[in-house]
């Protein structure tokens, strides 16, 4: 390194940087408070809660499972309608690179596991609100080559400027995590002796397991972007403590001293956070939002209590108790075993030596209360018993059964809308991490046509900046590829899939793929919404331009063949149709012992003299 150089991140600079962290920790404690609780709620028992209860004198408390159907029931929507990129470009000429990306883009989620890490985000985003990802550029993946990195974010390791609703206008962003110093050594000898204590220690949940932050120490990444050339520029820094190891603006400043470049585009070209958050009830002010534990905990809170009181009630029902004078001589070993057949006295047994202790059931009404607190739940989660596949019984028709799930299903649809807006943001990332990185070709696995395996080679020259020319070759500046997302649900819900088949079938048999009846079909499909329409128009559109373009050629072909070989006209007619020639076409009859006609003779002499120099004139 150059002594001269002076770099801008520096110990000075990474103690200003642990100190806007620290601001922004303590602006977010709210948040952190109410995700450790709905944690907590989500588990249903938890040693501190029934520590708490113990101390309390509450003795035994019910812990039912409404509120955790709630969130499973609003995940498994979720994951019917799991995501999938259509990639539609903006421009004709960028056709065939929207319909590549459409293929490779869904296989890169794949090696990343998307599955699973759309899955955990979701049961973040139920539980606590907001689900957080990041999407990211790992150079040690494909064997040091590197390529995408899709992961979940742990919502309390991650800290942006208070009272800003997106996260891009945050001055800085900040993600840490907690790692073992010998690894952390064996990664950056430079650490050698200075992991000494946590310099900053990020909000935890409440596990299960023990976890000792002994031998740990915190990692700090932290994002920035500075205004250059007319640009956002997204810096990156990563330190621990005060040790500093790695810093793209020292690299630009180096870069710039040692090559004399003027402007470094910085970590990532297209200048964003790497960090998308998916919020499930948004609010004002921050970019997350709060979820069905924060909604519904009053209710369940009642439905707990109201069953612990009916447990307990029962209790006293089953167990008689009764009264004893303190005088009476009744021997309670004998009276308590019920094996016994005869229990002994002294003295004489009084009416009142011994009496049951009145025990008086629980009114109806109680058990009427629990359950309209039971409803009121459902129905603000929006958990209704429609929503579940359940119907009431005077319900029979399946198009009122149909209509009825469909509209008990508003709010898991418009959850999941929310999460594909948050979805084609995640794309968008990626085919700008592709145009960026995707130097060197990779090779694809992919399904083409007709559901056949192809094996492509991708990389991002097609995505770069092309030049524009006018008129003469006059070149009028550059031209990037931008593309359209299109989120799609991937049809693994086994109702919507027979469905689809269902409609399929019913076209099938209607009559809607006949070659011939394709403007009927079209003009019908013009007025109808279903998913995969516009496909299954462009097909109908293309075969019926394929039927006529061929009625007009069997129509030439007859012409031709009528007026140059007629004794073929009969046949070919029949191998078309299926039918007799028709009147208009005369059939053949040769001349009178077996000659052929003279137009027929001249027109095979040409033909036999055709190849001959001269011939055929």
């Amino acid at each position: 390194m150059d002594k001269d150089i002076s770099l801008p991140v520096d110990e000075k600079r990474l103690a200003e940087f642990t100190r806007i962290l620290q601001k922004y920790k303590a602006g977010k404690a709210s948040v952190e408070r109410r995700a450790v609780a709905a944690e907590n709620w989500w588990k249903l028992r938890n040693s501190a809660e029934e520590r708490r209860s113990h101390e309390a004198g509450e003795g035994f408390q019910a812990v039912s499972g409404w509120l955790h159907n709630v969130i499973v029931s609003k995940h498994a929507d979720a994951m019917d309608a799991y995501p999938e990129p259509n990639i539609l470009p903006r421009e004709p000429d960028d056709r065939q690179e929207a319909k590549v990306l459409s293929k490779i883009l869904p296989v890169i989620l794949e090696q990343n596991a998307f599955e699973k890490t759309y899955s955990d985000a979701m049961w973040q985003k139920l539980k606590t609100g907001t689900g957080v990802y990041r999407v990211g550029w790992d150079p040690e993946k494909a064997g040091g080559l590197g390529d995408i990195a899709i992961e979940r974010v742990d919502l309390l390791n991650v800290f942006w400027e208070p009272g800003v609703r997106d996260i891009q206008d945050s001055a800085y962003f900040f993600h840490t995590k907690l790692e073992d110093n010998e690894r952390l050594v064996e990664q950056y000898p430079e650490l050698e002796g200075k992991l000494r204590s946590l310099a900053f220690a990020a909000t935890r949940f409440l596990y299960d397991d023990s976890v000792s932050t002994d031998g740990k120490s915190t990692v700090i990444d932290v994002y920035y972007k500075r205004r250059e050339a007319g640009r956002d520029v997204l810096h990156y820094c990563k330190y621990v403590g005060q040790t500093l190891l790695y810093a793209s603006e020292n690299e630009a400043e180096m870069r710039r001293a040692n090559g004399g470049e003027d402007f470094v585009p910085g970590l990532y070209e297209h200048g964003r956070y790497p960090f998308v958050f998916d919020s499930l009830f948004p609010v004002e002010g921050s970019p997350c939002g709060y979820g069905f534990i924060d909604l519904c905990r009053n209710g369940q809170t009642q439905i707990d209590m109201l069953q612990t009181a009916f447990l307990k009630n029962t209790m006293v029902g089953a167990t008689p108790r009764y009264f004893q004078r303190s005088d009476g001589a009744i021997n309670e070993e004998e009276f308590l075993n019920l094996n016994n057949p005869i229990v002994h006295v002294s003295g004489n047994l009084g009416e009142d030596s011994l009496r049951m202790v009145d025990y008086r059931p629980l009114s109806g009404n109680y058990l009427e209360m629990r359950a309209g607190v039971i409803n009121e739940l459902r129905e603000t989660s929006g958990n209704t018993e429609t929503s579940v596949g359940l119907v009431n019984a005077g319900v029979t028709a399946a198009s009122a059964i149909a209509a009825l799930q469909e509209a008990s299903g508003k709010g898991s649809r418009d959850a999941t809308r929310a999460s594909y807006r948050v979805y084609a943001e995640m794309i968008e990332l990626c085919i700008e991490l592709i145009r960026q990185f995707y130097d060197l070709p990779r090779q694809f696995r992919i399904t083409g046509g007709l559901g056949i395996e192809q094996f492509v080679s991708y990389d991002n020259r097609a995505l770069k900046a092309q030049a524009l020319y006018g008129p003469e070759g006059v070149e009028l500046g550059l031209r990037r590829p931008v593309f359209d997302i299109r989120v799609i649900p991937q049809k693994s819900s086994a109702y919507t899939r027979m469905s689809q088949n269902e409609l399929a079938l019913q076209f099938y048999q209607l009559g809607f793929f006949a070659s011939d009846r394709s403007d009927q079909a079209l003009a019908c499909m013009s007025v109808m919404e279903f998913e995969g329409k516009d496909e299954l128009m462009q097909q109908l559109f293309y075969n019926g331009t394929v039927q006529k373009e061929l009625a007009m050629y069997q129509q030439y072909a007859l012409a031709l063949t009528q007026k140059y070989e007629p004794e073929r006209a009969e046949a070919l007619m029949a191998g078309i149709t299926g039918r007799q020639a028709p009147a208009w076409i005369p059939k053949y009859t040769p001349k009178k012992g077996g000659g052929e006609g003279a137009r027929i003779e001249r027109a095979r002499g040409k033909a036999a003299t055709a190849a001959m120099p001269g011939g055929g004139r």
